[in-house]
């Protein structure tokens, strides 16, 4: 059930703005009146959506794991998106594609903001491992301000083996690694790539670097070696996002 909730404005709001999942019912604390929380409401109303109101020490009592901000919401779970999924997804996405790959990103607030630059960049769809990777949480919807709705996430349960599959419907894949001779900067983001982004302090794997067809690095100028890979995600994706601007 859990998993199922949103909480803070920002992941609710794009939550009732939806496609993808069914808000169920809408938990209002009595100190909030404000403008953000009455467009809330007044959305959640028109989609006759089931509103509870409660005194701020019931909120606080019954989601008591939550920074909820007076606000929280229960809804149906997101698209399970799966390896079978990928093909249908490519069709979908815009031409030339850019996909994000993160393998083994365990911290829920690396992955919300992985997410959040993600839709930022105007990636197509997220492809992570079912083992060893955070899902999205409560914490990862409220980090990703909205963007756990709109990005497809695909979980797989062989990770070199979806890389594959992008890889033969011409989706080229490069890894980020610490010791790549190649920078960010000299990569060619302007056809359909995937970026593959490891775990915090370990890096990628080695079957997903072997599945890599290159592999590129972000030129550290001062004392520390790496960046927090929500960070380095952010860089990356916007180098594409840089590229591919500049060549319209």
């Amino acid at each position: 059930m859990s998993e199922n909730l949103v909480y803070g404005v920002h992941a609710v709001a794009a939550l009732l703005a939806s496609s993808h999942r069914t808000t169920k019912v809408l938990y209002v604390s009595d100190e909030r009146d404000d403008k953000r929380i009455q467009d809330l409401l007044t959305t959640a109303e028109k989609k006759h959506i089931s509103i509870q109101r409660f005194s701020s020490q019931k909120m606080n009592q019954r989601f008591a794991d939550f920074t909820h901000q007076g606000v929280v919401a229960s809804a149906s779970a997101l698209p399970d998106y799966a390896e079978r999924d990928i093909p249908l997804l490519l069709q979908a996405s815009k031409q030339p594609c850019l996909i994000l790959i993160l393998d083994g990103v365990t911290d829920p607030h690396n992955l919300g903001a992985c997410l959040r630059s993600a839709d930022g960049a105007g990636v197509d769809f997220v492809v992570i491992p079912k083992d060893k990777n955070a899902s999205v949480t409560p914490v990862v919807s409220k980090v990703a301000c909205g963007a756990a709705e709109s990005v497809p996430l695909v979980r797989v349960t062989n990770l070199a083996r979806a890389m594959q599959a992008l890889k033969e419907k011409g989706v080229w894949i490069y890894g980020a690694a610490g010791e790549a001779e190649t920078s960010i900067y000299n990569l060619d983001c302007k056809t359909s790539i995937a970026m593959v982004m490891g775990a915090e302090g370990t890096g990628m794997r080695r079957l997903t670097r072997d599945q890599c067809d290159g592999l590129f690095a972000l030129p550290m100028q001062g004392s520390v070696s790496s960046l927090n890979v929500s960070v380095a995600t952010g860089v990356c994706l916007y180098e594409a996002v840089r590229q591919r601007q500049g060549a319209l």
